[in-house]
């Protein structure tokens, strides 16, 4: 399986600063999303670090870990860098009054062969579009999923509260947190969207399927998103990260091909 990847993160109409932040290692196959939380520019630096500490981290893990890793072994390596990247924020919090009470949600993904590890804590979420379906592949870690898992609010109540951005889960809040983990087959054609709330709370769902199927390269999809929700109001940061799966296996790098043919 291949990998197309595209990124890309706007402050909005309303915000002047932007606490979301993406990254892609392309040659790891891992893609990271958060969206920060905190005052003045904290919810920047959580985001920031989170997506550079993971990214960075997991790429060298999966360096040398060699050609064909265990998906188990690649969950657990997961799990172990997000626990420190947990600590670090925690810490950067803790020693600088500035950061204080600062945090992030989470959504990162690897692509290992023909499988996805997806990790998340928030409300920050991944979709996978599937032969023209699209379906929401996280549960937001949030109060609102919790009245509506509990039936205490409809779906229909629960988009129109004034509560939907309060989350149970974030990251570099406290010692421990409890990413969500979860592992799924990918096929080829798969369409995954990786996407902060400023997107979600602006789009409803079934707008944003029809946006994800349109029959367009990923980086004017991703405009089309970002656009769309400016368009509707732009009230937060908006962040997308696509990542489009075909058939085949990953490319060599020379030195590989050539010892190939050796």
């Amino acid at each position: 399986m291949t990998y197309e990847f595209f990124s890309r993160t706007d402050k909005g109409r309303v915000r002047t600063n932007n606490e979301d932040a993406v990254a892609v290692d392309r040659d790891a196959q891992v893609a990271i999303l958060a969206d920060g939380m905190g005052g003045y520019n904290a919810g920047e630096v959580a985001s920031g670090m989170a997506t550079t500490f993971i990214r960075t981290e997991m790429a060298r893990w999966l360096g040398q870990a060699g050609t064909a890793p265990q998906s188990t072994d690649v969950r657990r390596a997961l799990e172990i860098c997000v626990e420190n990247a947990n600590h670090a924020i925690l810490g950067a919090s803790l020693s600088n009054p500035q950061y204080a009470g600062m945090g992030t949600t989470l959504v990162v993904g690897v692509f290992h062969g023909s499988r996805l590890i997806l990790g998340h804590i928030g409300d920050s979420r991944c979709y996978r579009l599937r032969d023209g379906t699209m379906q929401q592949i996280t549960r937001d870690h949030s109060w609102l999923q919790e009245q509506v898992d509990a039936g205490l609010l409809t779906a229909q109540q629960a988009a129109l509260s004034a509560n939907r951005n309060l989350v149970t889960r974030a990251l570099g809040v406290e010692p421990n947190v409890m990413m969500e983990v979860n592992e799924f087959q990918v096929a080829p054609n798969d369409l995954f969207l990786m996407c902060s709330d400023g997107l979600t709370d602006m789009v409803a769902d079934a707008d944003l399927a029809e946006l994800v199927r349109a029959p367009l390269p990923l980086e004017e999809k991703a405009t089309l998103l970002i656009d769309t929700a400016n368009a509707n109001g732009g009230r937060d940061n908006v962040s997308v990260l696509l990542v489009q799966a075909a058939a085949g296996g990953k490319k060599r790098g020379l030195m590989s091909r050539l010892l190939g043919a050796a």
